[in-house]
């Protein structure tokens, strides 16, 4: 990690621990760094600016009350964030679902390619993820991309994918672990 990166991730860690503390500069500041991704993040899932800009004020409504529960030593500000972010979306998609995700688009909705706007921290995590995902069976990859960025469950996966629920959830669980392996090394 590069020391910039470095640096903004500890003002980042730092601003969320304030914010926990109901620092309201703190927490505008956090937003005015942060909302620009986390909008990209709610857009890129739920595909509608309307439901996006909703989504990311409940996640920001969250954040100021939820974090004081924010712990730098188990992830770092913006994981917390995005996984915030990514709850509030899967959310938003099973509570408007009226009918089953639609699998076969479901490799369209993930643009593995990182944003434009991305620090050079997040890029190069970015590619290590990329890298880390290459080495899992493309099914694997598919599952595990369509499980944490469009809400579809292990029954609507399993069910495209014409295999055993079990098998599905072994899938993306053995895959998360080889993920999170692969990651730390």
């Amino acid at each position: 990690m590069t020391p910039a990166g470095t640096d903004e991730r500890n003002a980042l860690a730092r601003l969320l621990q304030r914010s926990g503390e109901h620092d309201q500069r703190a927490f505008a500041s956090l937003y005015a760094r942060t909302s620009p991704k986390l909008y990209g993040v709610c857009l890129r899932m739920l595909r509608e600016r309307g439901e996006a800009e909703d989504a990311l004020q409940n996640v920001y409504i969250n954040v100021w009350r939820r974090a004081d529960s924010y712990d730098a030593a188990r992830a770092s500000a913006m994981t917390w964030l995005i996984t915030l972010t990514r709850n509030q979306c899967i959310d938003r998609l099973r509570q408007h679902r009226e009918a089953p995700v639609d699998t076969d688009v479901l490799e369209t909705l993930v643009d593995p390619a990182p944003e434009p706007d991305a620090s050079s921290e997040a890029g190069e995590q970015h590619q290590r993820l990329e890298r880390c995902l290459q080495t899992l069976s493309p099914e694997q990859q598919s599952a595990v991309r369509a499980a944490f960025f469009t809400g579809a469950t292990y029954n609507e996966l399993a069910e495209h994918r014409s295999v055993p629920l079990a098998t599905m959830k072994s899938w993306i669980r053995r895959s998360l672990i080889r993920l999170r392996n692969c990651l730390e090394s």
